[in-house]
């Protein structure tokens, strides 16, 4: 074990037990309103970030800018698919675990959190938000524009460097905005989806259509340092996928692996998040 887990993880996973139970009752808005709360509470600021594209949500947790440095953590697919074949009707996630990620980091440093096009905003009322957003399309260049737009919006007065921090999907994100800006200081992944058309074959899945292939950014994003953190026992993003994407770097720039053997693709990163991000700085390649 890593850590010893906080009473507070306790009783949020007894919560996040009981919103699951009660799942198939709750619209988009309803969860969004739930998360939204959650982050209230914890002190964070909510804020509604405009683009050309989508209107995105994004939590902030106030502090200032130390050393010019700014994290951003970036929410994965959500709730896109129900039962894995049928597109849902909104993809706000029930259990954002790169806002839980966001919210554990220690430190006193500017830390924001930053949702994924069509989650929390009302999907179903939006005209912009149709499911090829958050399935086939969430990795296409109008996605891909919004998030970056966002992040410049959220690079606050005083920043100079962004570290991205993906999470599952949201990692393919990181890379792909990595790619066309230059104040991004270091990426890091948990359980990431790096390279999406290689997931969808190796899974025999359903080819995703409009999608930027992130496996062409290697040499935009070669310079870029990276922790990929992986799950041994996780099944939707299996270690291997990481594990060849990062042979597609040259040697001396391949990303750092760190696999934590008996986490899954949920469970249980945020319980653990304070080691692990200790454990991310420390590493030679950050």
């Amino acid at each position: 074990m890593l850590v010893n887990i906080p009473l507070r993880w306790h009783i949020i996973s007894v919560v996040l037990g009981l919103i699951l139970v009660g799942c198939a009752y709750q619209s988009g808005l309803e969860r969004s309103a739930i998360i939204q709360n959650q982050a209230e509470q914890g002190g964070w600021q909510n804020r509604v970030i405009h683009t050309p594209q989508f209107d995105l949500q994004s939590f902030g947790n106030g502090k200032a800018v130390i050393d010019g440095q700014l994290t951003i953590y970036l929410e994965g697919d959500g709730f896109a698919w129900v039962d894995g074949q049928y597109p849902s009707e909104d993809p706000t996630p029930f259990i954002p675990l790169a806002l839980h990620l966001a919210m554990a980091q220690p430190g006193s440093g500017a830390v924001a959190y930053l949702g994924r096009p069509c989650q929390y905003r009302g999907a179903q009322t939006d005209p912009r938000c149709h499911k090829a957003v958050w399935t086939d399309a969430r990795f296409s260049e109008n996605v891909v524009n919004s998030m970056d737009a966002a992040i410049s919006q959220l690079k606050q007065l005083g920043v100079k460097k962004i570290t991205l921090v993906g999470y599952s999907g949201g990692a393919a994100i990181a890379l792909l905005v990595a790619a066309r800006r230059s104040d991004i200081a270091r990426i890091i992944t948990v359980a990431g989806n790096l390279d999406p058309q290689s997931w969808t074959t190796y899974l025999r899945l359903q080819p995703l259509n409009g999608l930027l292939e992130t496996a062409t950014l290697v040499k935009q994003t070669a310079a870029i340092p990276r922790v990929d953190f992986v799950g041994g026992k996780d099944q939707v993003v299996p270690p291997i996928l990481t594990e060849l994407f990062a042979k597609q770097y040259p040697v001396d720039k391949q990303p750092h692996i760190i696999t934590i053997p008996e986490n899954t693709h949920s469970c249980c990163w945020a319980q653990q998040w304070k080691t692990l991000w200790m454990k991310a700085q420390s590493n030679h390649a950050l």
